[in-house]
């Protein structure tokens, strides 16, 4: 629960609405496919950055 607490405040938000409100797996999987994808943008702005 530590690691969770240290989180910033939108991306607990985040884990809360699917834990609470997400009631389909196809809400889930366009949720999952939108954070991966941001996820991918910004692990590769970081990397080319650090070059």
């Amino acid at each position: 629960m530590k690691d969770f607490d240290r989180l910033p405040k939108s991306i607990k938000k985040t884990i809360r609405y699917i834990n609470q409100d997400v009631k389909s797996l196809e809400q889930l999987d366009l949720i999952e496919k939108k954070l991966n994808q941001q996820l991918a943008e910004r692990r590769k702005k970081l990397q080319t950055d650090k070059s």
